[in-house]
C-alpha cells in the first residue's frame, strides 16, 4: 500500500463501472464522461484514480490509430493529476521479492516485469529480489536428485546447491534481466557474491539443512551505484560466507536485508496468498493494514501461523532497521504490484512501524 487512506481520495468518476488507473494505463480509448477532484496528501499517500470506460482495451488489443484530440487530452489530464504522487515517491528505493505463483505464469511474470519498468520510469527507484523453487525442483527432478524440506527450508547438500546456483544465477536471474531490458528498462544480474553484496553464514540448523545459510552483512555499495544510475538491479538470493562456500538463502530474507542496509522507503513481498488474515480459514478476513505491535499479538494468538510467519518477521525486521513501510501482497493477482503502490486499497497487508 502506498499510504494510508484519507477522507478525500483523487477520483475520476462516471456513472458507469469503475475503472482503476491500471486500467487507465493499458486503455486506447476513454469514456468522455470523467470528473477530476483533487485530494490532500498525508505521510504514506495513495493514488486513487477512477473512471469509467465502456471501450476500454487490453495492453496487447490492437493500437486504436483514431485517437481524438479529447482523448489525447484527457489521457494528459490524468497524468497530471498524478503528479503529486509521483513526486512524492520519486527518487524513494522499493525492494520487491519476486516468487511462488507468479513466476510459474507467464502472464503474471509479464504483469509484473511491466509493473517494475512502470515504476521505474515515474522515478521510482526498484530493487528486484528473487528466488526460484519451482524451476529447481523441475532440475532436480531431471537430475533425480530428490527433493526435501525442513521447516519450509530446502535441505541443500553440495550437489543440490550446485544445481540452486545454476538455476538462480545462471537461468532464473538471466531470463529476468533479460525481459526488464526488453521491456524498456536497464536491468543489471546480480548474485549475493557480486560486488561482495551479501556475505552468508551458516544457518543455526545447518547439521539439519545443510548449505542453506543466512544474511551476516551487507554492503550495498554496487547497489547504490546501479540504482543512482538509473539501472534496475536483480538479485539472486545466493551468497558466500568468508571462505567462499556458496550458501542457499531464503529470498524474503534477502529482500528484508537489503531493504535495510538500502533505506528503502517500502519493501514488498509477492506471494501466493492475499495478505495476513485475521482468520486463516475466511479469505475474506484480510487484514489491510496493521503495526508490528499488532502483528506480534497475531503470531501470540496464532493467527499468522504456518510459511507466513517468517515472511512477516522478516518485514519486522526490515521496520526495526528503518524500512518505512513493508507489505505482503498477492503475487497471483495481475498488476499488484501498482495496485499496492498507487492505489489505496492496495493489493495485500501493509506493516508500519
Amino acid at each position: 500500500m502506498g499510504a494510508i487512506a484519507t477522507t478525500k481520495s483523487l477520483n475520476f468518476c462516471s456513472s458507469q463501472e469503475p475503472l482503476s488507473f491500471l486500467s487507465l494505463t493499458k486503455s486506447k480509448t476513454l469514456h468522455p464522461n470523467v470528473n477530476f477532484s483533487k485530494t490532500s496528501l498525508n505521510p504514506h499517500p495513495r493514488l486513487a484514480v477512477r473512471a469509467s470506460s465502456a471501450s476500454s482495451t487490453a495492453l496487447n488489443d490492437s493500437p486504436n490509430p483514431t485517437l481524438s484530440n479529447y482523448d489525447h487530452q484527457l489521457r494528459v489530464k490524468i497524468l497530471s493529476e498524478s503528479l503529486p504522487y509521483i513526486q512524492k515517491f520519486r527518487g524513494k528505493t522499493i525492494v520487491v521479492k519476486y516468487g511462488g505463483g507468479a513466476m510459474t505464469s507467464a502472464e503474471l511474470k509479464a504483469s509484473v516485469v511491466r509493473d517494475l519498468v512502470l515504476l521505474a520510469c515515474v522515478g521510482l527507484r526498484p530493487v528486484f529480489v528473487h528466488g526460484g523453487g519451482p524451476e529447481i525442483n523441475v532440475l532436480l527432478n531431471q537430475l533425480n536428485i530428490p527433493s526435501q524440506f525442513r521447516d519450509g527450508l530446502r535441505v541443500t547438500d553440495a550437489r543440490t546447491m550446485e544445481v540452486v546456483s545454476m538455476v538462480l544465477v545462471g537461468k532464473v536471474n538471466k531470463d529476468l534481466v533479460s525481459r526488464i531490458n526488453f521491456a524498456g528498462a536497464t536491468a543489471v544480474g546480480l548474485s549475493g557474491m557480486d560486488g561482495r553484496l551479501l556475505t552468508a553464514r551458516p544457518s543455526p540448523n545447518a547439521a539439519q539443512l545443510g548449505f542453506v545459510g543466512e544474511v551476516a552483512r551487507v554492503d550495498p555499495t554496487v547497489l547504490q551505484t546501479l540504482v543512482a544510475n538509473g539501472s534496475i538491479p536483480v538479485i539472486a538470493s545466493v551468497a558466500a560466507d568468508e571462505y567462499g562456500q556458496p550458501y542457499n538463502i531464503n529470498a524474503d530474507t534477502v529482500a528484508g536485508e537489503v531493504a535495510a542496509a538500502l533505506g528503502a522507503e517500502k519493501l514488498i513481498l509477492l506471494t501466493d496468498v492475499a495478505g495476513i488474515l485475521r482468520d486463516r480459514e475466511d479469505p475474506g478476513s484480510l487484514v489491510k493494514e496493521i503495526d508490528i505491535k499488532g502483528v506480534k499479538k497475531m503470531i501470540e494468538e496464532g493467527k499468522v501461523g504456518g510459511g507466513m510467519i517468517p515472511k512477516v518477521n522478516c518485514c519486522i525486521r526490515s521496520l526495526a532497521q528503518g524500512v518505512t513501510t513493508a507489505s505482503i501482497i498477492d503475487g497471483r493477482v495481475e498488476h499488484s504490484l501498482l495496485h499496492e503502490i498507487m492505489t489505496d486499497e492496495g493489493a495485500g497487508t501493509m506493516i508500519t512501524g
